[in-house]
């Protein structure tokens, strides 16, 4: 699986697994439970991981709606 987010923000975790779930691409929400734990502070994001097959297609889908600017182009 390939990393494409890493954020804090759980209504944009909902908006891009809502256009995940339409687009027909296989996702995972990681470290949900880490960083709820932490609370709100920040310092452990949660990240959206896309099967690899899907990858180009879901980073094209974010840039078409305007989230382009929400990828993670990490290591």
């Amino acid at each position: 699986m390939r990393e494409v987010i890493r954020t804090n923000d759980v209504v944009l975790i909902s908006v891009v697994g809502a256009l995940f779930e339409a687009a027909d691409i296989g996702y995972l929400v990681a470290d949900s439970h880490v960083s709820a734990l932490e609370g709100s502070i920040g310092i452990l994001p949660r990240r959206i991981l896309v099967v690899d097959e899907d990858e180009a297609q879901a980073r094209r889908l974010l840039r078409d709606a305007d989230l382009g600017h929400v990828l993670y182009d990490g290591p």
